[in-house]
């Protein structure tokens, strides 16, 4: 079969399982000059197929149901307490051990309409003054937490919380337009990624059906106070985090599916190279106390998705009818899965709910005292998974 037959056939499924109506509001109109581009995917038969067929993370604990919305990102202070979390409505919250808390805010416009809402996805059209807080770190050293907030750059707050501070809103004269995660280095040099100059987070679709590439990886320096890019013309970076002797950061990229590798010393220093091809879509990635990386995945890569990332001008037209996104995703392959790596790429554990009965999404994996912390931009509970 060729893949002119299997995309008519795929449209085909399209228009009979969600009964297309013409009139209906195309998600592409809001920027007339959208342009898709192609993602250079490897061989089909080089994107790992192994699986957990025990469906392991089908055994993890849901804790804190309904009480916070889209904990994406979890951390830990340098006293070992929390977690603290992003959640939808702007918020950065602090679980003390008894009750869910508020530690900080990323925004000063906070209003009525960033009051909690009864579902994440009602947030999406005020993030932009909410603010939307997704990777979290401590600095060990003093106690500050950094935020990397969607639409408002790099923050900081004190061990107090509050009110964040903005540290970078820009890099080499280039808004920070979808800030997603960083990481910190021993002397307070922050990395962290721009999944984007083009699109926010509330565009995230368009961002995932253009593989628009202007995706940033940069540095901040805390002595010039300034920020540089280390890595640019990305697919959508994301997780980013430092190798446990702080000589390469890794970070991944989102539509062609790679774990990569920054070298910070070595003969190496200054390049980047393959660490890994992944077999799902990527969010965060973490370091764990042994210097082994837990890669967070949404979806496995179906041949539906492997075949749009090659063809621009499909995913274009797709986009352009009124289809509801949530089709697409039923045309990826299975539930959420985690994946640990060593630090030459090498898969050392699955952990998979291939049909995402218990562990519908996750975001990141935070591993503290044998037990992994599953967070979510798209869940309502925060999973942990003990284990063995």
């Amino acid at each position: 079969m060729n893949v002119a037959r299997i995309l008519a056939g795929i449209f085909l499924i399209m228009a009979v399982y969600c009964r297309l109506d013409p009139f209906r509001h195309s998600p592409i109109a809001e920027f007339p000059d959208f342009e898709s581009v192609i993602v250079e995917m490897p061989n089909w038969s080089d994107i790992p197929k192994d699986r957990d067929t025990e469906n392991l993370l089908q055994k993890s604990e849901i804790k804190f149901m309904n009480e916070i919305q889209g904990p994406e990102s979890l951390a830990f202070d340098p006293l070992g307490r929390g977690p603290y979390t992003g959640v939808a409505d702007g918020r950065i919250m602090f679980w003390n051990g008894d009750k869910w808390t508020d530690f900080a805010y990323t925004s000063s416009n906070r209003s009525e309409i960033c009051d909690p809402k009864p579902t994440i996805f009602g947030y999406l059209n005020t993030e932009h003054i909410c603010g939307r807080p997704l990777g979290l770190r401590f600095d060990k050293r003093t106690g500050d937490l950094y935020i990397a907030d969607a639409y408002l750059g790099l923050l900081k707050v004190g061990p107090e919380g509050g009110l964040a501070t903005p540290i970078v809103t820009e890099a080499e004269g280039v808004p920070l337009r979808f800030s997603n995660d960083l990481d910190i280095d021993d002397e307070g040099n922050i990395y962290f990624t721009d999944s984007s100059t083009k699109y926010q987070r509330r565009n995230f679709v368009h961002l995932i059906f253009s593989a628009d590439d202007s995706g940033r990886v940069l540095k901040y320096d805390p002595i010039t106070k300034k920020a540089t890019v280390l890595v640019r013309n990305l697919q959508f970076p994301n997780g980013v985090s430092l190798s446990k002797d702080k000589s390469f950061f890794v970070f991944v990229e989102g539509c062609k599916g790679r774990l990569m590798k920054y070298w910070l010393k070595g003969d190496k220093t200054g390049t980047t190279e393959v660490m890994a091809i992944l077999p799902a879509f990527p969010d965060n990635v973490r370091t764990n106390e042994n210097g082994e990386f837990w890669v967070a995945m949404n979806s496995r890569r179906s041949f539906y998705t492997y075949i749009c990332a090659q063809y621009p001008k499909f995913r274009t037209f797709i986009l352009k009818l009124p289809i509801p996104i949530k089709f697409h995703f039923l045309l990826s392959s299975g539930g959420p899965l985690i994946v640990k790596y060593n630090s030459d790429g090498k898969i050392l554990k699955i952990l998979e709910d291939i049909q995402g009965k218990v562990v519908r999404a996750v975001s990141e994996v935070e591993e503290k005292e044998g037990q992994l912390w599953l967070g979510s931009v798209l869940m309502s509970f925060i999973a942990v998974y003990h284990l063995d």
